[in-house]
């Protein structure tokens, strides 16, 4: 028998968007504040993750259409299709040029944990990051940004994966995280983590990228495939993370403020290879997540914006790549705080997440558009669920963004 590996394409984009430095400090946090008592939230998540990303790949390989692209054909009026492009842009373009900060400086912090004391100022390891990142975007065609993005996350999968076997931890007590309960004061932390792994501007990119990767009927299940093996890695090395942080920092007198604490943390026990190890991982989760949050907007732009013109379609794409790394180094190397525009992006974010998800829900229930590949019962049934949790979180984040509940 001939042992075939499945197809690694787009869904390691999404993997490498949402395990950003954002991702990672949540994990961090929630592993050394809770224990495994949250492992439940992170497998969760990552289920509704694959749910939600699955439509969006069988609507890229199946139908070749991009999520923004489906949303603007079926506005019907013109003043809904504007709404829709405003509430789409101001989602995506101003919150990831908001979050592209966090995101660069998420992978010096990393750069950081390796060089020790002896590191130099964190502004030139963003400069240098960003640099590469727009090195890629630039001159990078979907294939070698595809095959960078899965060698990061591998080597991101791989990093984590081995810290977390050097601190030995508690598998009857991570089993035992599995069981759904919220310890006091987890409540935000079990948001925090479900929040940070189904990210709207994953579905946007998820769709783009499979129509680009994917061009036969055939590749729909490839497409599938890669969806559940790529986003199941990514949700492993968030378990992976949390793991790690509960088996080092739980219980113990540290004060945890971001991810590059668990590198700190560890080495006294372990050897500089354990701070090599968790300060690898979160540069290449840096890095990832900054090339991809400008690769989603710019799909969305192009969506929005559509183009006859090949070339003019590459230079809207690389304007708005540049735009949004551009915006991220400003706020990064500046010390400048983008805090109006992260509420605006909760807010946005808070309201598209359901819309989209809704949306999506309609859209892989049109076999007219997909045939074969229309959502199930079973499909709409589990979509229907994640859509209820997801409108839940989304209300959540509006309200905290107004201080509405703290």
């Amino acid at each position: 028998m001939k042992l075939t590996l499945p197809k690694i394409g787009p869904g390691a984009l999404v993997a490498a968007a949402f395990i950003g430095p954002g991702t990672v400090t949540a994990c961090t946090l929630a592993g050394a504040n809770f224990g495994y008592a949250l492992v439940w939230a992170l497998l969760f998540a990552t289920i509704a993750t694959i749910i939600l990303q699955d439509m969006s790949a069988r609507l890229g390989a199946g139908a070749k259409l991009g999520l923004g692209e489906a949303l603007m054909q079926n506005a019907k009026s013109p003043a809904l299709k504007i709404a829709s492009a405003i509430l789409v842009f101001a989602a995506l373009a101003i919150g990831n040029a908001a979050y592209e900060a966090g995101n660069l400086a998420g992978g010096a912090l990393g750069i950081e944990a390796i060089f020790g004391e002896a590191s130099p100022d964190r502004r030139i390891f963003i400069l240098a990051l960003a640099a590469l990142a727009a090195g890629l975007l630039l001159h990078g065609k979907y294939k070698l940004l595809e095959r960078i993005l899965v060698m990061l996350v591998l080597i991101m999968s791989a990093a984590f994966l081995i810290a977390a076997i050097m601190v030995r931890p508690d598998f009857r007590a991570l089993f035992n995280g599995l069981i759904p309960s919220i310890p006091e004061g987890g409540l935000l932390t079990a948001i925090a983590l479900i929040g940070t792994t189904i990210v709207p501007y994953n579905l946007f990119l998820h769709a783009a990228a499979a129509r680009e990767r994917w061009h036969g009927e055939n590749d729909v299940q490839s497409a599938r495939t890669d969806t559940l093996v790529s986003i199941g890695l990514g949700g492993l090395v968030s378990i992976l993370i949390l793991t790690t942080a509960a088996a080092t920092m739980f219980g113990s007198d540290l004060v945890v403020s971001n991810a590059a604490d668990l590198a700190r943390s560890i080495e006294p026990a372990f050897g500089e290879a354990a701070k090599y190890l968790v300060g690898t991982g979160l540069l290449a989760a840096g890095l990832t997540s900054s090339i991809t949050a400008p690769m989603a907007t710019a799909y969305v732009v192009t969506e929005i914006w559509p183009q006859n013109d090949e070339s003019k379609r590459k230079t809207i794409f690389r304007a708005t790549s540049l735009i949004v790394l551009a915006t991220g180094v400003i706020f990064s190397v500046s010390g400048i705080k983008p805090i109006s525009l992260i509420l605006i992006a909760q807010t946005a974010n808070g309201l598209l997440l359901p819309i989209i998800a809704t949306f999506l829900l309609m859209v892989m229930n049109r076999k007219a558009l997909l045939g074969q590949y229309a959502n199930s019962l079973s499909s709409n049934i589990a979509g229907a669920i994640v859509l209820l949790v997801t409108l839940g979180l989304g209300l959540r984040g509006i309200a905290r963004a107004f201080s509405i509940w703290p």
